[in-house]
């Protein structure tokens, strides 16, 4: 992706657009390093985060106002906007009115605002309305522009990812945009993209590999992921397909971690299958440190939860016989002497599997060499 910003004027405030577009240009490929927080106010001093104390449907009022009258009058300069919208409270979620104004004007005038405000705001009250009215009439020239203030994904995420969806390119620019957000704004990206398995082809393999990033609130769409993939029949003939196979204990891992949040891995009806087929694959693939990680805390859980369908007697003893698999794997003189390397380079898996985990299922790794190195 490209986007290309003027030097602006001396002294002149950094505009958000610019603060995200230097700090993407530092992990092009990454998220930007603390979501992009702080971010610089007029003053160029850090700024609070993004709640603001005060009433946002106020602010989404004022702001109807405000663009109803600009675009009432022809002659009024888009940049105006800026400095009007600049100290209103920040619109946490889209508004009809707004849509409303955006779609009763001209679309060039719109357009024009849009693409102004975005770029140039300095606070986000400024740029969320420059976003909400690029989500009615934006084109696929705006995608770049789009994107790099959706990297500041916990004021913009939700309102980027709606943005994108709506253009031609999309959903290659929602990927790209996903890859490149955490938290709430991988939640909002993971979430749009699930809208789109059945209609775009290059959907559902970046689901299978690389939805899950770690973080807890992947437990909000990990189930869902694992359905909307087929998740159960893909794995079970990816044994050749690392990537697959790794990002399914990944999946799995969350997953264990879901209850409230979405369907945990006892509540999920094909649990067992997909376990089965991990366990089969990663026995073949060979260990690797989160491959070892994953057995064992997979093994861990299956050991302390019982299936929802724990009167099935089939499904109940797939969980015991998978527990078994598990454990099995991080005894393995190969899968131990990985762990151990791993704790020697100081990996947070296998550092926290050895202050925690290890004792409750007495892993054959981190047993203070009684067993000697195998």
């Amino acid at each position: 992706m490209s986007v290309t910003s003027g030097a602006g004027n001396a002294g002149a405030p950094t505009s958000l657009f610019q603060h995200a577009l230097r700090l993407h240009r530092l992990t092009p490929d990454a998220p930007l390093f603390r979501g992009g927080e702080p971010f610089p106010d007029a003053e160029g001093r850090p700024r609070r985060r993004s709640g603001l104390p005060y009433d946002s449907e106020a602010g989404a009022t004022r702001a109807v106002e405000i663009l109803s009258a600009h675009f009432a009058d022809d002659r009024a300069p888009s940049f105006r906007l800026v400095r009007e919208l600049r100290d209103l409270p920040f619109p946490y979620r889209s508004d009809e009115r707004i849509k409303a104004v955006a779609l009763q004007a001209p679309a060039a005038r719109v357009r024009e605002a849009g693409r102004l405000l975005v770029r140039h705001g300095t606070e986000p009250t400024s740029v969320a309305v420059g976003l909400a009215l690029l989500t009615e009439v934006a084109t696929a020239r705006d995608i770049p522009l789009i994107q790099t203030i959706g990297l500041l994904s916990a004021p913009f995420g939700s309102a980027a990812v709606m943005a994108l969806d709506r253009l031609p390119g999309g959903v290659e620019a929602l990927i790209w945009l996903a890859e490149r957000v955490t938290v709430w704004g991988r939640v909002h990206a993971v979430n749009r993209l699930l809208r789109r398995v059945g209609d775009h082809p290059a959907v559902r393999p970046w689901l299978l590999r690389r939805a899950v990033d770690g973080d807890h609130l992947n437990a909000y769409f990990a189930a869902e992921v694992a359905r909307a993939t087929a998740l159960h029949e893909v794995v079970a003939r990816s044994g050749d397909d690392a990537e697959v196979v790794d990002h399914a204990g990944r999946l799995l891992h969350v997953m264990k971690h879901c209850e409230g949040m979405g369907t945990s891995l006892r509540q999920y009806e094909h649990a067992v299958t997909v376990m089965e087929a991990h366990a089969r694959h990663i026995k073949v693939l060979g260990p690797t440190p989160e491959r070892y990680f994953t057995a064992a805390s997979l093994a861990q859980y299956l050991s302390t939860q019982t299936p929802a369908w724990s009167d099935d007697l089939a499904v109940s003893a797939g969980w015991e016989r998978l527990r078994m698999s598990y454990l099995d794997l991080t005894d393995r003189a190969d899968w131990c002497h990985v762990a151990r390397e791993g704790l020697a380079a100081g990996d947070w898996r296998m550092t926290w599997l050895a202050g925690s985990m290890a004792p409750e299922l007495d892993l054959r790794a981190f047993r203070d060499g009684r067993d000697g190195e195998p």
